[in-house]
């Protein structure tokens, strides 16, 4: 496996498939990378369940969803 991660910066598009574990080892990259992302399908593997505690996107998703329904008066 490549020790580096590189994505793309052309206006194409890409979908990466990758296991669980690889995305755990690749995480830290994605959630500190500021321009738009490919998207990234994290598959669960049979030996590492999902945990939605580590779920970047998920948490991002919660908290957009959460200050929308403050700014509107919504709990």
């Amino acid at each position: 496996m490549a020790n580096r991660v590189q994505i793309p910066t052309s206006n194409s598009a890409l979908i990466a498939m990758i296991a669980d574990e690889v995305a755990n080892m690749i995480r830290f990259l994605v959630d500190s990378y500021s321009k738009p992302i490919p998207a990234i399908l994290e598959i669960p593997s049979k030996d590492h369940p999902y945990d939605p505690a580590h779920d970047s996107v998920l948490s991002r998703v919660k908290y957009l969803f959460s200050a929308e329904s403050v700014a509107s008066g919504r709990r």
